[in-house]
C-alpha cells in the first residue's frame, strides 16, 4: 500500500516490537525516513522548550555534526570541530562528565588503528588526531580519511548510548546521574560504518545487538542497506518487525513486512534478482551488479548452509570467482581503480544469475539445460556461457 514516509514514520512509533529492522536499498529514502521519525517523536521546538531528548538518532544528518578545520593558512593545526546545537551541547557534556573519551578511543581504535589515537579538547568541543609511526615518532595534527572520520563518529554515538543505557537501566529515577534522559523512548539508527569490512561489521552488529538486549524501556529502529549487517541484526535480536522499505515510481513509499525465515521469506533476495535482471534487459550492467550477485550468491549459500558462497558456482569455480572478486574485493575501497565491465564481463553477471536461478538451489527440481555446442543458451534472455580467461591470482 503505497503511504508517505511520515505514515511510515507513524506506523513505526505505534509498533510495540523492541524492534523494527528494515531493509533498503540506497537511494531510496532511509535518511528521510529517520528524519520524519524523529520530527514526529520529538518536534524540534517541543524539545528545545523542555531540554528533555525523546529519541536518539544516528543517520548522515549526525555525521554532518562533525566537521573539519584544516587550517588553510598555516596547515599544521587540523581538527574535527562538533558544531553546537541543544543535542550536541547536552550529549557532548554528558560524555564529558562520564570521563568517556577513552571509551570512544579504545572503541576508534578497535574498528580502525591503533596507530591513530583522537584527543578531546576540554568541552568535547574540538577533536586532534595524531598517528603513531613507530617508536616515539608521532605525527600530530592528522587529518584522518572519510571512513576513519565515520568510524569515529559512530564511536562516538556507540559510547553515547551505552552510557545512556546505563543510566535508564537504573529503575530508581533519583538515583541517576542525570535526568535528561528520562523521557527518551526511541531510538533510531540508519547505516552505522558502511566502509567497515566483513569481519568489524559482523562485530559490530553483535556488539549493537547485545546493547540493544541490555537496554530496558527503549524501542529501536535499525535501517540498513547491507544484507549482511541485517542478517546478523535479525539472528542476534528477538522480539522485533522486519520490512523492507520501496519507492515507487510516483515517489510514494511501501513498507513491507517480512515475517519467518529472513532468507526464505524475507525476499530482499528476490529484489536483488530483479535489479540485475533488469539491468540485463537493458544492458546496463555496472560494477555494483557485482556485488549484488556475490550478495544473492552468499545468501543461497548461507540458507542452504554452505560454508563458501563459491561452492554454488558452475564448474571452473576459481574462474568465476575471480571475476566476481575483482569487482567486489574490499580492496577497492582504497580507491584502487577498477575498470567499468567489458561487454564479456557482462556475460559473466548474465551467466551467473542465470546459473543460480535455474539450478537446483532456488527450485525442487533440477532442469536440465539443452547443450548447444557446449554452450549454454536462455531462450528468455538471450545468456550464453561467456569465454574467458583464466586467472590464477587468488583462490577460493
Amino acid at each position: 500500500m503505497s503511504q508517505t514516509l511520515t505514515e511510515i514514520a507513524q506506523h513505526l512509533k505505534d509498533n510495540d516490537k523492541k524492534v523494527q529492522l528494515i531493509y533498503a536499498f540506497n537511494g531510496t529514502g532511509k535518511t528521510r525516513l529517520s528524519r520524519e521519525f524523529k520530527d514526529l517523536v520529538a518536534p524540534k521546538n517541543i524539545e528545545e522548550e523542555n531540554g528533555k531528548i525523546k529519541v536518539l538518532y544516528y543517520n548522515a544528518f549526525t555525521e554532518d555534526l562533525f566537521y573539519w578545520d584544516n587550517d588553510l593558512d598555516g596547515d599544521i593545526n587540523r581538527k574535527l570541530l562538533v558544531r553546537s546545537n541543544g543535542f550536541t551541547d547536552l550529549t557532548l557534556t554528558f560524555l564529558k562528565d562520564e570521563n568517556q573519551d577513552g571509551n570512544i578511543i579504545t572503541n576508534f581504535q578497535h574498528y580502525t588503528t591503533s596507530n591513530i589515537t583522537p584527543a578531546f579538547n576540554a568541552d568535547f568541543s574540538e577533536i586532534t588526531f595524531a598517528y603513531q609511526s613507530g617508536g616515539n615518532n608521532t605525527i600530530p595534527n592528522i587529518k584522518i580519511s572519510k571512513g576513519e572520520e565515520s568510524n569515529f563518529i559512530w564511536c562516538v554515538f556507540f559510547t553515547l548510548l551505552e552510557q545512556v543505557i546505563e543510566v535508564i537501566n537504573i529503575e530508581e529515577i533519583n538515583d541517576r546521574s542525570t535526568d535528561k534522559f528520562n523521557e527518551l523512548k526511541y531510538i533510531f539508527i540508519d547505516d552505522p560504518v558502511s566502509s567497515l569490512d566483513d569481519n568489524h561489521l559482523i562485530e559490530l552488529a553483535v556488539n549493537l545487538a547485545v546493547l540493544i538486549k541490555k537496554s530496558t524501556g527503549l524501542k529501536f529502529v535499525v535501517s540498513t542497506h547491507n544484507p549482511l549487517f541485517y542478517n546478523v541484526l535479525f539472528n542476534e535480536l528477538g522480539n522485533k518487525s522486519c520490512y523492507m522499505l520501496i519507492r515507487s515510481e510516483d515517489s510514494t513509499y511501501d513498507l513491507q513486512e517480512k515475517k519467518g525465515d529472513s532468507n526464505k521469506s524475507f525476499s530482499y533476495h528476490l529484489y536483488l534478482k530483479d535489479i540485475i535482471e533488469d539491468a540485463i534487459k537493458k544492458n546496463a550492467i555496472e560494477k555494483y551488479h557485482f556485488m549484488l550477485l556475490r550478495n544473492l550468491y552468499e545468501k543461497t549459500a548461507n540458507f542452504l548452509g554452505y560454508e563458501k558462497w563459491s561452492d554454488l558456482l558452475p564448474d571452473d569455480k576459481t574462474v568465476y570467482y575471480n571475476r566476481v572478486i575483482q569487482f567486489t574485493s574490499h580492496s577497492t575501497l582504497s580507491n584502487e581503480v577498477v575498470p567499468e565491465p567489458t561487454d564479456a564481463e557482462k556475460g559473466v553477471v548474465k551467466f551467473l544469475l542465470k546459473h543460480l536461478v535455474d539450478s537446483k538451489y532456488w527450485k525442487k527440481e533440477v532442469e536440465t539445460p539443452t547443450p548447444v555446442d557446449n554452450q549454454v543458451i536462455d531462450a528468455t534472455i538471450g545468456i550464453v556461457e561467456p569465454e574467458i580467461k583464466t586467472q590464477t591470482n587468488a583462490t577460493i
